[in-house]
């Protein structure tokens, strides 16, 4: 039976383990420069209605590294482009390819995409959900802290398909996830409760100092994300005091580390200081994006890696 990865929840608190685990052994291996092909012959779809730079390189990489081949799909060069139903395409591509990840603009495209196609459909972003990203996230939290039960992440900005992933994710990984956001710009009720009824910690408040205090992680993304260009000027004003600097990092805990999905507006939601500082791990993120879907797309494709190198 194929399974598919739209949510962070779509998985289970043993199988997230086994990911970051298949993960950091897939980036020994790259580092070590041995043969990792198991998906040689297989396919990748990639269908990209937003721009990217992370999520298209990762994933295409990662399936060059293990053995198999990936598809950059651009609506505009597709039918989708001129009026096929995504039901109809979703049909077609999974005859030809063996997983498709769709980075789309609405959350219900990828699942009306995942309902009609017979192999696993992987949401590389929507509107709603970030999936991949929080992966890697905890992943890289993983390799720092190692237990992440009781771990406090404070999530500064806009409640945006990151923020509502990380408040999933809670409920599997343990941590408490305080978000502080402004009024009108507060992550999804739904969502929130969907994490509590999983018995996920979670608070929202407006106060940045106050989800600051004591966190073991600091979080934030831009404040205009795409689609959301309209409305930048009043983004900004709305967010102005939300930005992740040096007396914000002060309030958290002494080890604290900072995080950042990217792109980055230095100046905006982080500081240029904050974020090439030590408490950093922006770019360790980024890479781990990498080995995180690598270990994903083996688990959805062929089952899981071999239990050795």
């Amino acid at each position: 039976m194929k399974k598919d990865f739209l949510s962070i929840i779509d998985i289970d608190e043993f199988e997230l383990e086994s990911i970051v685990a298949d993960a950091m052994r897939l980036k020994r291996l790259k580092s070590a420069g041995a043969a990792h092909e198991f998906l040689g012959g297989k396919s990748l779809g990639m269908i990209f209605e937003k721009a990217s730079t992370r999520t298209r390189v990762s994933f295409e990489v990662g399936m060059t590294d293990l053995g198999g081949h990936a598809l950059f799909l651009n609506p505009q060069d597709m039918q989708l482009g001129r009026g096929e139903e995504v039901r109809d395409t979703a049909r077609v591509l999974a005859r030809y390819v063996d997983a498709v990840m769709i980075r789309a603009y609405s959350h219900a495209t990828i699942e009306e995409f995942a309902r009609y196609s017979t192999v696993p459909v992987i949401n590389g972003l929507s509107d709603r959900l970030h999936p991949c990203q929080v992966l890697a996230d905890i992943m890289t939290l993983s390799e720092r802290f190692g237990d992440l039960h009781d771990l406090k992440l404070a999530w500064v900005g806009d409640g945006n398909n990151v923020c509502n992933s990380w408040i999933l994710s809670s409920a599997l990984t343990g941590m408490e996830i305080v978000v502080a956001s402004p009024d009108g710009y507060q992550p999804k009720v739904e969502v929130i409760d969907l994490a509590r009824a999983r018995g996920a910690r979670v608070s929202v408040v407006t106060d940045p100092a106050e989800a600051a205090r004591d966190a073991d992680v600091l979080y934030t993304d831009i404040w205009v994300s795409m689609g959301d260009e309209q409305e930048r000027a009043e983004r900004l004003r709305a967010l102005k005091n939300y930005t992740i600097d040096s007396r914000l990092l002060a309030q958290a805990s002494d080890d604290a580390l900072v995080m950042h999905c990217l792109p980055a507006h230095r100046g905006e939601e982080i500081t240029d200081e904050v974020m090439e500082g030590p408490q950093s791990v922006v770019w360790d993120q980024a890479e781990n994006r990498l080995h995180a879907q690598k270990a994903l797309l083996v688990r959805l494709i062929a089952g899981g890696m071999p239990a050795t190198d």
